[in-house]
C-alpha cells in the first residue's frame, strides 16, 4: 500500500524557515513534489522533482528561497523554506507520481498534508 507522511509543519515568524520531509513507502516514484493550498485559493504546486533529483522546478513565487532535495535511498523528499513570508501560509502537500514529467500537474499519490503558518 502507497503512503506518503508529512512532517515539519509549524508556526514560525516571517523571515523565518522550516524543513519539510515526506517519505514515501510502498513503491518508488519517477517524481515527487510539494504543492500547498492557502485558504480560499487553489492549490499550487510549490516544487517538484524527478526521482535522480537531477531535474526541479519551483513556482515564480519561491524562486531563490525554498530548496527541494531527494533522498532515494530513504524514498524521500525534503523541501526546504526560507525566509518565509506570510503568504507562504498553507497546508503542504506531498505527492508522487509514476512518470518523470514535471510540467503535468497530475500527481497518483498525495499525503494528508501539514500546516505551515508564518506570522508577521
Amino acid at each position: 500500500q502507497v503512503q506518503l507522511a508529512e512532517s515539519g509543519g509549524g508556526l514560525v515568524q516571517s523571515g523565518g524557515s522550516l524543513n519539510l520531509s515526506c517519505t514515501a513507502s510502498g513503491r518508488a516514484f519517477s517524481a515527487m513534489a510539494w504543492f500547498r493550498q492557502a485558504p480560499g485559493q487553489d492549490r499550487e504546486l510549490v516544487a517538484a522533482s524527478t526521482w535522480s533529483g537531477r531535474t526541479t522546478t519551483y513556482a515564480d513565487s519561491v524562486k531563490g528561497r525554498f530548496t527541494i532535495s531527494r533522498d532515494i535511498y530513504k524514498n524521500m523528499v525534503d523541501l526546504q523554506m526560507n525566509a518565509l513570508e506570510p503568504e507562504d501560509t498553507a497546508v503542504y502537500y506531498c505527492a508522487a507520481k509514476r512518470n518523470a514529467d514535471l510540467g503535468s500537474m497530475e500527481y497518483d499519490y498525495w499525503g494528508q498534508g501539514t500546516q505551515v503558518t508564518v506570522s508577521s
